[in-house]
């Protein structure tokens, strides 16, 4: 029984030892850390003042207010550089006293050709002078810069890019225009500037979650990751944590604009301001196709239907002569892995076997693949699918046009019976927009903007079609093609009539509906 009480005595006493070393380690820790954040508050205190300073002497010197959008790819010609353009065009005419600023990280080229090429690329003329802040640093977001932990690494390398801008040109209104939520808390809690956003799509969102929650392999999470459960349970985890960042950084947001019902959703979910966030769609050169009146009689005169064009072929064969009408199946998109060319092919493959080698089959269908390559990967990706189609002996039936200019894609879809799109969760998906103008009948996959926004019915009139799988999308092409032609030409002038609402002028004036509150706190 003493023995017993001996040890209870010593426990108590070591016990009561090991608590006073923790506690002695532990408040030096508290001090160290209370002492560093108050370092660290004056630290952004004093940053705040010094560039709020430079923000006064500026407009001490008679510079008015000035807005900023943050777009460091501004010459790169795509759909988010003309929302860029359009929005600068409809302020500059609404604001007239109010400077504006680009920063971009397009160093090999000047302020006047970005302008140039504006022009050339969308046809948009600026009322007046914009500035360009060229930074040094936009490899710092670059994804080839971060082959691990590319989101994390993209965006802690877009606030050293945000700083860089930020220290060279303090403005009164900040907008980041390319997808950038990192910056913007620089910009309020250091720079002192309102901020807006124009989020064109998550950087993170629950669908992307999903994927690896799942463990389905995709373009954005690799075999070995979604076949090991102990990768795809740190892969969720690290999602969790920086959607967790995504959405506090987003939320710093005065304005938030999204592009898509398919984004508000992800951002409403993600940046939690429902009272700031509005839809905004992007503007779309649809004028130059709507241009081009579709003529009825022209499609039935081309277009018998297929039985009929199937007797008229086997009289051709039979005279030794004659065209036959050829239906082209047209894509348009950047060789991205995400826009999943490879189902294009695998499903018109499908349809050819389908329809088989008689009059009205194989021979008269044309797979025609329009886009651009950004750089070496998407030149070795174009490689592969060539390689595919030679795979599948569809060499003489699938053609590829890269970088080919407007006039001729403006052909190859007006000439065109079929546009085709089969990027998953696209969140918005101007290239089908412009299908729709040009007359062409859409089949779009069945998520993201095509489903939500744009292949909708418009005035109970049926726009197009949807599809999510090479079997769903061969099944579709073929039903889309066995249509009369008066019921193909009422489905093209239904979506014609519907884009009107992704027009320039609606863009410019919704734009400017959103941006109404933050620029009467700017301009006084």
């Amino acid at each position: 029984m003493a023995g017993h009480e001996h040890h209870y005595h010593h426990f108590s006493l070591c016990f009561c030892d090991l608590m006073r070393l923790l506690w002695s380690l532990v408040m030096p820790c508290v001090y160290l850390s209370l002492f560093l954040t108050l370092v660290l508050l004056l630290v952004v205190l004093g940053l705040r003042v010094w560039l709020q300073g430079r923000r006064k002497s500026r407009q001490a010197q008679g510079g008015g207010p000035a807005l900023a959008f943050f777009h460091p790819y501004c010459s790169a010609g795509g759909g988010g550089e003309r929302v860029l353009w359009c929005s600068l065009r409809a302020l500059m005419n609404r604001y007239p006293n109010v400077s504006f600023v680009v920063y971009t990280g397009d160093k090999d080229v000047t302020g006047e050709q970005i302008v140039e090429g504006a022009r050339q690329r969308f046809s948009i003329t600026l009322p007046r002078p914009v500035t360009f802040i060229f930074l040094r640093h936009r490899g710092l977001v670059e994804a080839t810069a971060y082959p691990h932990f590319t989101l994390l690494g993209q965006s802690l390398g877009s606030m050293f890019l945000g700083w860089e801008a930020l220290t060279a040109f303090v403005p009164d209104l900040y907008v980041d225009s390319m997808g950038y939520a990192f910056t913007l808390p620089i910009f309020r809690y250091l720079g002192g500037c309102k901020v807006a956003s124009y989020v064109h799509y998550p950087t993170v969102s629950t669908d992307m979650l999903s994927v690896v929650r799942e463990r389905n392999p995709r373009f954005n999470n690799a075999d070995f990751i979604s076949k090991n459960p102990v990768l795809s349970a740190v892969k969720v985890l690290y999602y969790c944590c920086f959607a967790l960042l995504y959405g506090l950084a987003g939320s710093c947001s005065d304005v938030i604009m999204v592009n898509s019902t398919w984004t508000l959703g992800h951002i409403l979910a993600l940046w939690r301001s429902p009272s700031c966030t509005s839809i905004v769609y992007p503007p779309c050169d649809v004028q130059a196709f709507l241009d081009i009146p579709l003529e009825e009689e022209d499609e039935d005169e081309v277009d018998e239907g297929w039985e009929e064009l199937g007797r008229e072929l086997g009289r051709e064969e039979e005279g030794g002569g004659g065209d036959r009408k050829c239906h082209s199946i047209v894509s348009v998109g950047q060789f991205r892995p995400e826009k999943d060319h490879k189902l294009q092919i695998g499903a018109f493959h499908k349809l050819l076997d389908r329809k088989g080698e008689g009059p009205g089959g194989r021979e008269s269908l044309r797979l025609i693949l329009i886009g651009g390559c950004r750089n070496q990967e998407d030149e070795e990706r174009v490689l592969m699918l060539r390689g595919l189609c030679q795979e599948l002996g569809l060499s003489d039936r699938v053609d590829f046009k890269l970088n080919i200019p407007f006039e001729e894609l403006k052909r190859e879809l007006v000439n065109a019976t079929i546009g085709l799109h089969t990027m998953w969760n696209e969140h918005f998906g101007i290239g089908v927009v412009e299908c729709m103008a040009a007359g062409t009948i859409v089949l779009a996959h069945k998520s993201g903007g095509p489903k939500l926004d744009i292949v909708v019915p418009h005035e109970g009139r049926q726009t197009g079609f949807l599809a999510d799988s090479e079997d769903s999308y061969a099944a579709t092409m073929e039903t889309i093609l066995a249509l009369a032609p008066s019921a193909r030409l009422e489905i093209r002038r239904a979506a014609r009539d519907s884009v009107g609402r992704f027009s320039d002028q609606e863009f410019e004036a919704c734009f400017l509906s959103a941006m109404e509150s933050l620029m009467s706190e700017v301009v006084p």
